[in-house]
């Protein structure tokens, strides 16, 4: 899922992704320069690495044959409720998925996803990455060489040293972190839900839901754990510091108090301290 650069971070995504509930942390020592930067290959694959304080502070790195990214930030802590790290730059970044575990053979947080189709746009400025309220840097752009050789590695599918290419890219449902969770698929939970007394609405897409009220019309992205089916689900998380917990239910007939429209799924919701209901149906 593509989320865009916000405030100073550039990285929490374009005003749908969810704000962090508590300051940003600058994890990093002042900017590296764009010497700083380091092209690696090997038989196990292609790595851009960058150096901050004389120690690594972000590793991407394609694994030899698999097209995929992984980014890595060891300054990083772990965050138990937390599975998105993003990176990029200028005006793009890219969300991957986190194991909220940590790393433990590179340290810190690391982050994984197929590989983008715009790899060079995500490092053609500034580079940063977040991880909740966690941010490193930004890091002054890698070399334009550098860049587009590494790309070139990852987009192969292997190393410098000649690995056979790899498959075709993964399709655009599995490239969605959104559809991922604890590394396991979910379901695409694809409904509209909506309530009134206050007004109120949510689209999910798998663990994802996306809040909307009168004073937030175009939606906040709430990253959720998903439990249960799309009919009889629950989706918890956090929204602005205070628990976010969306349940659905077979109810048919269910109403919206507003019209006569009836719909197949009541929804129980709880949020800002409040509790809500509404209705649901297929999105």
């Amino acid at each position: 899922m593509r989320a865009t650069l916000i405030a100073a971070v550039l990285l929490a995504g374009c005003g749908r992704d969810q704000p962090a509930a508590t300051p940003q942390v600058d994890v990093d020592t002042p900017p590296a320069t764009a010497a700083g930067w380091d092209l690696q290959s090997s038989g196990e694959g292609a790595a851009l690495v960058v150096a901050s304080g004389g120690a690594t502070a972000i590793r991407l790195f394609c694994p030899a044959g698999e097209r995929k990214l992984v980014v890595n930030v060891p300054n990083f802590r772990p965050i138990g409720s937390e599975e998105r790290l993003s990176f990029g730059s200028g005006g793009e970044a890219e969300a991957l998925v986190a194991d909220s575990r940590g790393d433990s053979q590179r340290g810190g947080v690391t982050g994984e996803g197929p590989l983008p189709a715009d790899l060079v746009a995500l490092l053609s400025g500034p580079v940063s990455a977040s991880y909740g309220a966690q941010v490193s840097g930004p890091h002054d752009a890698p070399p334009t060489e550098s860049v587009k050789a590494f790309a070139t590695a990852c987009s192969d599918g292997r190393s410098s040293e000649g690995d056979e290419p790899a498959a075709p890219p993964a399709t655009s449902a599995s490239a969605s972190p959104c559809l991922t969770q604890d590394g396991t698929a979910v379901p695409a939970n694809a409904i509209r839900a909506m309530g009134t007394e206050p007004f109120w609405g949510a689209r999910v897409e798998g663990r994802c839901v996306t809040y909307s009220h009168p004073e937030d019309q175009g939606g906040t992205r709430v990253w959720t754990k998903f439990s249960g089916t799309t009919g009889n689900g629950s989706w918890s998380g956090s929204l602005n510091g205070q628990p976010f917990v969306m349940t659905t239910r077979p109810q048919p007939g269910c109403s919206d108090g507003m019209s006569d429209k009836r719909y197949p799924t009541a929804v129980s919701l709880s949020v800002g301290g409040e509790q809500r209901s509404g209705c649901a149906e297929p999105a």
